[in-house]
């Protein structure tokens, strides 16, 4: 399971440029991960329901 999560950020994220730095790889990845992955990526926790998806589904309706 890591390796597969490893090769999905290497191929959406690492491989598509060149880093100056490791603080700008650093803030690539934290951004990446904060932002798209753990926002569109199914849970098993979280009954394979994305983050965005549970919360509006554990949302009270007024």
């Amino acid at each position: 399971m890591t390796e597969s999560f490893w090769a999905r950020v290497q191929g959406e994220l690492l491989n598509r440029r060149r880093w100056r730095t490791r603080l700008e790889l650093s803030t690539a990845l934290f951004e990446y991960l904060e932002t798209f992955h753990n926002r569109q990526h199914s849970h098993s926790a979280l009954e394979m329901l994305t983050p965005v998806e549970y919360e509006l589904r554990a949302a009270p309706v007024a």
